[in-house]
C-alpha cells in the first residue's frame, strides 16, 4: 500500500496516510497522458482567430490597368493577395479545437499522474486550509518553505477562495478545486499538496 506524508498547516509532521493502491499505485500510461494533455490544450484554444480573404477586404473593383501592352505584370485587382492592403491567402478563420476524450481514459491518465507523485514523493497532504480566514500569502509561503517546494499545486475540498488568493501571489504556485482537477496542471506542478478531504474525495470517485 503507497503512504503519504501528512503535514500541519504550520508545516509540522503529523504522520502518514496510507493511500489505495488503485488510484494511487498505478503503471504509468503514457499514451492516455499523451492524449489526455493534448486534448486539455486544444480545448483551451479559443478558435476566435480570422483573417480577411480577397473578397472581405474594400476596394479592388477596378483593374489596376489595362491587360497588354504596359510592360507591367497582368492584374485583375489591387486586392490579390500578393498586393500591399490585399487579402490574405490560406489564412486562419474561426474553428472548434474541441477533442473528446474517453471517460476512462482520462480517470486511467489522472490515476497515472497521481501514482507518480507519490512514488517521486512529490504529494503532501496538509490538515488546515480551513483555519485561513483571509488571504495570506505570508502563510502559504510559510508552508511551502517548512515543506521545503517550489513550484507547487495546491488542491482544496470547498470554495475556498482565501485559498485561492493567498496562492496566486507566489511564483509557480496554483490552487485549484478538486472539481477542477485535471492531468495538464498535476503534470506541470513539481510539488502536489492536497486535503485529507481531497484524498478521501479522488479514492471515492477514480477507483477501478
Amino acid at each position: 500500500m503507497p503512504f503519504v506524508k501528512v503535514y500541519e498547516f504550520t508545516g509540522e509532521r503529523a504522520g502518514e496516510m496510507e493511500l489505495s493502491s488503485e488510484v494511487f499505485d498505478t503503471p504509468v500510461h503514457m499514451s492516455a497522458i499523451h492524449q489526455v494533455v493534448v486534448a486539455h490544450l486544444a480545448n483551451c484554444r479559443q478558435g476566435t482567430h480570422s483573417t480577411k480573404t480577397r473578397g472581405d477586404v474594400s476596394g479592388g473593383g477596378k483593374k489596376p490597368w489595362r491587360q497588354k501592352h504596359t510592360g507591367r505584370a497582368r492584374q485583375g485587382s489591387t486586392r490579390s493577395p500578393i498586393w500591399v492592403h490585399g487579402g490574405v491567402a490560406h489564412g486562419p478563420h474561426p474553428r472548434d479545437y474541441h477533442q473528446k476524450v474517453n471517460k476512462k481514459v482520462r480517470q486511467l491518465a489522472l490515476r497515472s499522474v497521481l501514482s507518480d507523485k507519490v512514488r517521486e514523493d512529490l504529494m503532501s497532504v496538509v490538515k488546515g486550509f480551513d483555519t485561513i480566514e483571509k488571504p495570506s500569502t505570508k502563510a502559504v509561503k510559510n508552508l511551502f518553505t517548512a515543506l521545503g517546494v517550489g513550484k507547487t499545486l495546491v488542491i482544496y475540498h470547498n470554495n475556498a477562495l482565501n485559498v485561492t488568493r493567498s496562492v496566486r501571489n507566489l511564483p509557480g504556485a496554483k490552487a485549484i478545486n478538486i472539481a477542477s482537477i485535471n492531468v495538464y496542471d498535476i503534470l506541470n506542478a513539481k510539488n502536489l499538496i492536497v486535503t485529507p478531504e481531497v484524498v478521501a474525495k479522488i479514492e471515492e470517485v477514480y477507483s477501478k
